[in-house]
C-alpha cells in the first residue's frame, strides 16, 4: 500500500510539470541519478540533465503570459502521461516491487497525471490565465510530492488523491456551468461564441 501511495504522489507531480520533478527525482538519488529509471536510464546523464534543465527554464519562462501558457499546457498534455508513468514506475521500483506491477503503477500514474494536466488546461482556458502565484505554488507542491514520495510517502500520497478529489469536482462545476449555460441560450450553449470556453 506504501509503494502504491508513493508512486501516486510521484505521478501527481508528473501532471504538475514534466521536467521539474524528473530532474528533482534524479538528484534526490544521491548519485546514482537516472541509473534505475526507466527509459531515462537510456540516455546519458550530461545530456539528460541539459534537456531537463532547458525544459524546467522553459516551463518558468513560458508560464509568465497567456499565450506562453497555452504552448506549455499543450506540450504538457502530450509528455505528462509519460513523465507521470515515468515516475510512478521509478518510485515503485525503488520500493522494491517486481516489474510488471511496477509497469501496472506506472500506467496508472499516467492516467493520474494526464487528468490533473486536462484539469489545468481546462483553468487556464477557463480563466484566461492562471497567475503567477498560482504557478509559483505549482512548482513548490510539484517538488514537495516528489520528495514526499520518497521520505513521506502516506502524505504525499494523500496529496495525490486530494488532486484527483479537485480535479473531478472542477470538472463537475464545469459540467455545471455549461448546462447553466446551455438553460439560458436554448439547445446549443455553444451559440452565439466564437471564443472556447
Amino acid at each position: 500500500m506504501i509503494a502504491i501511495l508513493a508512486s501516486l504522489s510521484a505521478s501527481a507531480a508528473g501532471g504538475l510539470r514534466i521536467a521539474l520533478p524528473l530532474l528533482v527525482i534524479g538528484f534526490a538519488r544521491s548519485m546514482s541519478l537516472w541509473d534505475d529509471v526507466p527509459l531515462l536510464s537510456r540516455i546519458h546523464p550530461q545530456v539528460l540533465i541539459g534537456i531537463l534543465v532547458s525544459w524546467t527554464l522553459c516551463e518558468l519562462f513560458l508560464s509568465k503570459n497567456l499565450l506562453g501558457q497555452r504552448i506549455q499546457q499543450t506540450i504538457q498534455i502530450i509528455f505528462s502521461p509519460l513523465a507521470g508513468g515515468i515516475l510512478g514506475s521509478t518510485v515503485a521500483l525503488n520500493f522494491g516491487l517486481q516489474p510488471w506491477p511496477a509497469i501496472a503503477l506506472g500506467c496508472v500514474g499516467g492516467a493520474l497525471a494526464l487528468l490533473i494536466q486536462l484539469v489545468q488546461t481546462g483553468w487556464v482556458f477557463r480563466l484566461q490565465g492562471l497567475p503567477i502565484w498560482f504557478n509559483l505554488a505549482e512548482d513548490v507542491l510539484c517538488i514537495s510530492l516528489v520528495l514526499l514520495a520518497f521520505d513521506a510517502p502516506t502524505q504525499g500520497g494523500i496529496i495525490a488523491l486530494m488532486l484527483l478529489w479537485l480535479a473531478l469536482r472542477s470538472s463537475t462545476a464545469w459540467r455545471q456551468w455549461y448546462v447553466e449555460q446551455s438553460s439560458n441560450r436554448g439547445a446549443d450553449p455553444r451559440s452565439g461564441k466564437s471564443a472556447p470556453d
